[in-house]
């Protein structure tokens, strides 16, 4: 009898302690902008997909390029049909890791800063980047934010020359994911 009440607490805390440490959203939000003297460009997409192991600092993100909206139609089109090219290439990820997790106490409220290195695959380039990131930890409720600029042509983005005036080479991405749930 008392192997099976070890055996179950040892399962129960191995279970409980597994579960606590992966956070999981499906509803985070990536956004870009693209700032020019002719035009200013927006898109946002509230439909990504991320997790963040707080134990190792693992984090991905993926999302759909198709559900990016913006507030024109035809821009939507041309980004999913010349510049995306979404039927070719329909989602875009990053696998990157939290490089120095001591940084961040999931059980204690707070803003912390932290490095993240990882892959960026986007319109079938992978690239490394290093970039910087907050976790906010607020009644144990955990989100992530960053904001970085990538190149177009660093993911084999080609912009025609007759709008190369209205796109700007490097765009602003921000990355916003509030963690709704627990693995």
């Amino acid at each position: 009898m008392k192997q099976v009440i070890l055996l179950t607490t040892l399962f129960t805390v191995l279970v409980t302690g597994a579960t606590a440490q992966k956070y999981y959203t499906k509803n985070g939000s990536i956004s870009f902008f693209s700032k020019t003297s002719m035009e200013n460009i927006k898109a946002d997409n509230n439909q990504v997909l991320s997790v963040l192991n707080a134990q190792t600092g693992e984090i991905q993100f993926s999302v759909l390029i198709k559900s990016f909206h913006f507030e024109k139609a035809l821009m939507e089109e041309h980004f999913n049909e010349n510049y995306l090219e979404s039927g070719k290439f329909p989602k875009a990820t990053f696998k990157g890791t939290i490089t120095d997790m001591s940084r961040v106490n999931f059980s204690t409220d707070g803003m912390y800063t932290v490095p993240v290195s990882g892959d960026l695959t986007m319109h079938g380039v992978t690239k490394k980047i290093t970039i910087t990131g907050t976790i906010t930890i607020k009644g144990g409720n955990v989100s992530a934010l960053s904001k970085f600029f990538i190149k177009l042509a660093d993911y084999n983005i080609s912009i025609p020359s007759v709008v190369k005036d209205n796109i700007a080479e490097s765009v602003e991405v921000t990355v916003n994911s509030n963690f709704d749930q627990k693995m």
